[in-house]
């Protein structure tokens, strides 16, 4: 899929909620929907692991904080043409990055800080 199709879809979800984005992506008509859905969903499981699964996303306000599209390399083709020439076909391809930020803190977040004596 083009970056350009993408980023129409990207740019509905950015600064949203979780839970809102993927009701945005559920039902967009677009087939980069379905993919940002799977990705916003490995995104969140990713969140969730990385807290050794103690805590689970519904209880924090998971918002997408980034998601950016790149270009990624593109694949060339040739498709027969009239007079025994060739035409060039682009398949375009991207990259997506998502980060995934939570809005209440933790309680590892909220440790007093020692103060250093001295």
């Amino acid at each position: 899929m083009s970056p350009r199709k993408m980023r129409l879809v990207v740019n509905n979800i950015r600064g949203k909620k979780v839970g809102e984005a993927l009701s945005i992506l559920r039902y967009t008509k677009n087939e980069a929907g379905s993919w940002l859905e799977k990705l916003l969903l490995s995104a969140i499981a990713n969140w969730e692991y990385k807290l050794d699964g103690a805590e689970s996303a519904d209880d924090y306000n998971l918002i997408v904080k980034t998601v950016f599209v790149d270009e990624a390399a593109m694949l060339k083709r040739f498709r027969p043409a009239t007079h025994g020439r060739a035409a060039r076909i682009h398949k375009r391809r991207n990259h997506v990055t998502l980060i995934v930020e939570n809005k209440v803190p933790l309680e590892r977040d909220l440790a007093p800080v020692e103060e250093a004596k001295g």
